[in-house]
């Protein structure tokens, strides 16, 4: 396969924090050239001897990510516009699967909550309108 990957790529994936289409291409690569399994061993006997790059401590940290509190935020729209392009770019450009992981999370409890929420009125009307409807004109 002619697809050089970076070693930082290598490590991403080594981490599995790339996109799943990314960790896919490169699997399919592993497979096919010898010289990329070889390189890969590398990258990781030099990640288990101790020998750390700024990015990679950058990357392992999630420094970049923003807080669950933020991702939330950004799902409101409750935050300013160059907090929400950067959110934006995180989750569409980079693909961080932490926080793609995290925003499934919170779409999902706040689409549950949306449920509870309309159910509990449901039964909140229904059980006043059952109420009301079988007082006596004269009791008011």
């Amino acid at each position: 396969m002619n697809q050089s990957f970076t070693d930082q790529q290598l490590q991403a994936y080594l981490d599995e924090s790339l996109a799943s289409s990314l960790m896919a291409r490169i699997e399919q690569a592993l497979r096919q050239d010898e010289g990329l399994r070889e390189r890969l061993v590398r990258v990781a006997a030099t990640r288990e001897a101790g020998v750390h790059g700024l990015g990679e401590i950058w990357r392992r940290l999630r420094i970049s990510c923003p807080s669950r509190q933020q991702l939330g935020s950004y799902l409101l729209g409750a935050m300013g516009q160059e907090h929400l392009h950067y959110i934006k770019f995180h989750l569409e450009v980079v693909q961080c699967r932490w926080c793609l992981a995290n925003l499934e999370d919170l779409q999902k409890q706040n689409s549950e909550s949306q449920t509870t929420v309309q159910s509990r009125r449901r039964k909140y009307f229904q059980t006043s309108a059952g109420y009301l409807s079988s007082r006596n004109p004269s009791d008011r």
